[in-house]
């Protein structure tokens, strides 16, 4: 009767050890689900940092460059197809759309970047004191940019690790099978090409 009593008690400080070490992980998959929210929020408010600038910076460069009318036209119509897209809430986890907004974004980066080398041909332009606020402004938000998107990848790669290895598998199974792993950002094929010098 002694032996029995001694049994069930191991038995039971054993499975209170197991759940306790189960446990430590138990809050990490939505806390780590808040952080790729946040980082996904930091993301879209530069974007849209970015698209707010450039208005502005196409009325300063239309007074100077009159002529130029096929790039501002691409720039306008770039940042209308990056603002116009309607994101879903499901955006983070469908890898397609991420891929399709990542695309809008891209095709603005390249038209400003085509900009600011038309920008190159006019010297009053270039020592427009507008025109300079503005191209230091849309300078820093390129910036922002590129830090939302590293902070926004090392937050999904956290998370998506999170739900593929151990405790957080099992976590997922029984508690959180309603979060599903991330879509993440790719660089561009013009990114990925190594530049070609000539001499």
């Amino acid at each position: 009767m002694f032996r029995k009593i001694e049994r069930i008690l191991l038995a039971g400080l054993m499975a209170v050890a197991l759940l306790g070490l189960a446990g430590c992980g138990v809050n990490n998959i939505p806390t780590y689900d808040e952080g790729a929210n946040a980082a996904w929020s930091d993301v879209l408010n530069q974007y849209q940092r970015r698209a707010e600038l450039i208005p502005n910076l196409v009325a300063t460069v239309k007074g100077y460059a009159q002529h130029e009318k096929d790039t501002l036209e691409a720039v306008i119509e770039a940042r209308t197809r990056a603002t116009s897209m309607q994101l879903p809430a499901d955006i983070q986890s469908n890898p397609e759309l991420l891929k399709q907004f990542q695309a809008n974004q891209d095709a603005l980066s390249n038209a400003l970047s085509r900009l600011l080398v038309v920008v190159e041909r006019y010297p009053d332009l270039k020592a427009n004191q507008n025109f300079l606020a503005l191209q230091s402004q849309l300078e820093g938000t390129e910036n922002r940019i590129a830090v939302a998107r590293r902070d926004y990848i090392n937050a999904v790669k956290v998370y998506n690790t999170e739900l593929r290895t151990y405790p957080g598998k099992w976590w997922h199974a029984v508690l959180y099978s309603d979060l599903q792993p991330r879509a993440n950002f790719t660089a561009p094929e013009a990114v990925r090409q190594a530049p070609k010098v000539g001499f």
